[in-house]
């Protein structure tokens, strides 16, 4: 799965959150001002045209919907991170995340019992 720029995943994860988004309500949830309604039309037919959206018509106007999982993007998102960055070591990829985001116990706790019901089934 190909890796998405930070605008196209800026506005996959709104639309992930909106569930449907007109490319007006995808503007209005951008955090950044004056962004051309052009450069987010393009940016959505791009991921449109890869396969990440489709649309509903309205007349001239289009409402655009997920064909990927946010799930699934991240799974392929993680993955990928462990692979390259980790050597495909998953314990070092949490070993890392709790030694540089000081993890507190009650959080290990929680992953320990996550980890435990994952082995159980």
């Amino acid at each position: 799965m190909k890796k998405l720029n930070e605008k196209e995943e800026q506005i996959m994860q709104i639309i992930w959150r909106m569930g449907k988004a007109f490319v007006r309500e995808i503007m209005e949830e951008l955090n950044e001002p004056q962004v051309p309604v052009t450069t987010v039309s393009s940016l959505v037919r791009k991921l449109e045209s890869e396969g990440w959206l489709d649309h509903e018509s309205f007349g001239k106007t289009h409402r655009y919907y997920p064909l990927i999982s946010m799930e699934d993007y991240r799974k392929a998102s993680m993955s990928s991170m462990k692979e390259h960055y980790f050597a495909g070591s998953t314990t070092q990829l949490l070993s890392y995340f709790l030694r540089e985001e000081k993890t507190d116990l009650s959080e290990i706790e929680r992953l320990l019992e996550e980890i435990k019901k994952a082995e159980s089934k």
